[in-house]
């Protein structure tokens, strides 16, 4: 799959986001190693704490399905500059991929690469001796 069509499918995902809170509507489109794609749009609370963001959405759909090993991930949103996953979005897409790719763009068209270890170098990471 290519980038752009990663990132179009994320831009799709963003039109279904509830965000009337922020007004920050994010889309996201993760690929897992096997080619299928799982979306995601954030789904805000007034309790912000129960918020579910776009990407984490897109993976626990992928996991509820029994896919758990992911090759990118594209984030959508109006900002500029693309704005990239929060903390909790990285730590849970650590789980399942250390190599992730992550696109984060913009509906102006901007997109910013990187490596999910560049945005969380030291991930938390429980041990079997834990």
């Amino acid at each position: 799959m290519r980038e752009k069509d990663l990132i179009q499918k994320a831009k799709k995902a963003r039109l279904k986001a509830y965000a009337p809170y922020s007004n920050l509507k994010v889309g996201a489109a993760l690929l897992t190693k096997r080619g299928k794609i799982y979306t995601g749009a954030n789904v805000e609370n007034s309790t912000f704490g129960l918020t579910i963001c776009a990407e984490r959405l897109a993976v626990f759909k992928a996991v509820n399905k029994g896919d758990k090993n992911f090759a990118m991930i594209a984030v959508v949103t109006d900002k500029d500059p693309p704005i990239t996953p929060c903390g909790a979005c990285r730590q849970v897409l650590s789980e399942f991929s250390k190599d992730l790719k992550i696109l984060c763009a913009n509906l102006q068209g901007k997109v910013k690469k990187y490596s999910l270890k560049e945005l969380l170098p030291k991930a938390f990471k429980k041990t079997l001796s834990d």
